[in-house]
């Protein structure tokens, strides 16, 4: 770290606290994924906001190949980007798109674990599941993804969560569920599938999971994780409500303003 690293974390931390647009970072950030994460925990270092969860990011294998990356990334979640069902958001013309995932409620008791994370022995940790909206974008003056580390760089490019109705975890099935977003007033309709996420977003649960129990992350709440979206990023074409639905997850709900 060094003081160019100290100077351009404070510029996002800044605009990310007090919801403003700044230049885009340098480069050295934001194309190799390494260093945006580096990049990315400095300036989540500088946030002293409740935290309320965590969210994969970069979770579609079709993107993950374009862009030549193994695997996702994770980022943090903070509690006032958190919002209930129908909640309204306020984009900006850097904001990206919207889209639509599962999250899951995650018992504090999983930072007790002391082996290795696995599809199987997460489920037992797991409260409640719920469908869940994302409106990503960007804290800087820039447009599309060049890399992973654009995103990331960003604090994950999220914007606002909006999440719907939790139902209590009974080992639901999220392999291969249709999923939709839309906005009747604009007549803008996309189809989706939880298999996209990552394999499907038990995976994607256990690959966040796994990277808190890499980085020694200890929390003492319960906690979402956000597992990517089924729809990818679909751009908002107009204001207005957007509904979207999990099928056997359930439905939610946005008014983008």
């Amino acid at each position: 770290m060094n003081k160019n690293d100290n100077k351009y974390a404070n510029k996002i931390a800044n605009a990310f606290l007090k919801n403003k647009i700044i230049s885009p970072l340098p480069i050295r950030y934001t194309k190799k994924l390494s260093n945006a994460q580096n990049f990315r925990k400095l300036c989540e270092s500088k946030i002293n906001k409740p935290i309320i969860g965590f969210k994969a990011a970069g979770t579609g294998i079709p993107v993950l190949k374009k862009l030549k990356e193994k695997e996702p990334f994770y980022a943090t979640v903070y509690k006032h980007n958190v919002l209930n069902n129908k909640k309204s958001v306020r984009i900006n013309k850097f904001t990206m798109g919207i889209e639509l995932e599962v999250c899951y409620l995650i018992k504090k008791t999983f930072f007790n674990l002391n082996q290795k994370v696995t599809k199987n022995n997460i489920r037992k940790f797991i409260t409640h599941i719920a469908p869940c909206i994302e409106v990503v974008g960007y804290r800087q003056k820039k447009k599309g993804i060049k890399s992973l580390g654009d995103l990331c760089s960003d604090f994950g490019a999220n914007v606002k969560f909006v999440v719907g109705p939790k139902k209590k975890y009974k080992n639901q099935n999220v392999k291969n569920l249709k999923t939709n977003i839309s906005n009747k007033k604009i007549n803008q309709s996309v189809d989706g599938n939880t298999n996209t996420v990552y394999i499907d977003p038990l995976n994607s649960l256990r690959f966040v999971l796994s990277k808190l129990q890499k980085d020694n992350i200890k929390f003492n709440k319960n906690f979402y994780v956000f597992t990517g979206s089924s729809v990818g990023v679909v751009p908002i074409l107009g204001k207005g409500i957007y509904n979207a639905k999990i099928d056997k997850i359930g439905s939610v709900s946005t008014k983008i303003i």
